[in-house]
């Protein structure tokens, strides 16, 4: 069943509304590169969605690119990195993916899944090697088993998860476009149904036959037996409300199913944008819905009033751990670095930060 988040849901956002993130002062960049800009991030996880140690290291993934000054143009260099946690500091352990010919011209985000002994790396594939700069998703994979030295060896060549963009979903291969107005198909994260066994990726997408150009959707994909991945109609859509679902993603927690996505201020449709950006989600029995907006509207966590933008891109896994990245610091520069994590606390149809 796909449900909707509506204008309804979301006119009764009161100011101070949801979960207030603590506010910042600066980045803190730890051990990893100068000279360069991250985002994006997630932990590599295990068929439960719990942090995967693997060799006794707690390893993440996030986008990094050079920075050039410009923080916009890191989205047409963006490679996935490992990140490693260790000793209260982010260490940039270099590219995860070797080098391959491949059609796309960069990588956006996804998740990762550790399993059997075998890394697997759902991505975002962005771009055209052939046409550098444009806008087109696609859902990609690669995967590579875990060697005596701890890291992955022999990594598969990268191919897509699915083919084509199916029915219930936009197309997003335009090559012209500008950030938060463009179509999406990206952010590919991975969840097994715990009553089942059943595997879904989620992502963020664009709803198909929309009239409105905010036509945000939380799409969905099912691995079938003999199959692989298949397309399903999407959980929820935000049609006439947002045109974006960004880094959409899945977890189980105690016997409800939560689907949380970010969004920013910008990319609500007219009449709507006094919705902060932030963390949203909605609650649901079972995969196959209703889906129920948390707190009434949808909203969970949001920046402090006098600094909307300084975290974006939230991540939430099985632990109710919440990831994000740097954006805005307050004297207007890019923070492009990993934020504090946070936690949440989950109880049936409510959300907030944990204590």
């Amino acid at each position: 069943m796909t449900s909707a988040w509506t204008a309804e849901h979301l006119r009764t956002i009161a100011p101070g509304a949801g979960g207030t993130i603590p506010p910042l002062r600066e980045g803190e960049r730890g051990g990893l590169a100068a000279g360069r800009l991250y985002w994006d991030m997630w932990p590599v996880q295990d068929a439960a969605g719990r942090q995967a140690v693997i060799a006794g290291r707690e390893l993440w993934m996030a986008l990094t690119a050079p920075d050039r000054g410009d923080p916009a143009l890191r989205h047409f260099e963006a490679k996935i990195h490992w990140l490693e946690a260790r000793d209260g500091a982010w260490h940039d352990r270099g590219p995860v993916l070797p080098d391959f010919a491949v059609p796309y011209e960069r990588e956006w985000a996804g998740s990762a899944l550790y399993d059997g002994g075998v890394v697997t790396l759902f991505f975002t594939a962005a771009g055209d090697a052939a046409r550098p700069g444009g806008y087109r998703q696609e859902l990609w994979f690669a995967e590579a088993r875990i060697g005596a030295d701890g890291w992955p060896e022999g990594w598969s060549q990268p191919a897509p998860l699915v083919a084509g963009y199916g029915a219930h979903y936009m197309p997003a291969d335009a090559h012209e476009g500008e950030p938060g107005a463009i179509k999406a198909f990206r952010d590919p994260s991975y969840f097994r149904d715990p009553a089942d066994g059943a595997e879904w990726i989620a992502f963020t997408a664009s709803l198909a036959g929309s009239a409105s150009a905010f036509n945000g959707a939380f799409g969905l994909a099912r691995r079938q037996p003999g199959i692989g991945w298949v397309l399903t109609p999407p959980c929820l859509h935000a049609e006439g409300v947002n045109n974006e679902l960004e880094r959409a993603h899945l977890v189980f927690h105690v016997k409800h199913y939560y689907a949380f996505w970010s969004t920013q201020t910008a990319t609500f449709a007219p009449g709507l944008r006094h919705a902060p950006g932030g963390l949203y989600g909605m609650v649901a029995d079972s995969m196959a819905g209703p889906w129920r907006p948390l707190n009434g509207t949808g909203l969970v966590l949001a920046n402090p009033a006098d600094a909307p933008q300084q975290t974006y891109s939230w991540y939430v896994d099985a632990d109710l751990r919440v990831s994000s990245f740097v954006d805005v610091l307050p004297d207007g520069s890019f923070g492009g670095v990993p934020a504090p994590l946070l936690r949440l606390a989950l109880d049936g149809e409510r959300a907030g930060l944990a204590g």
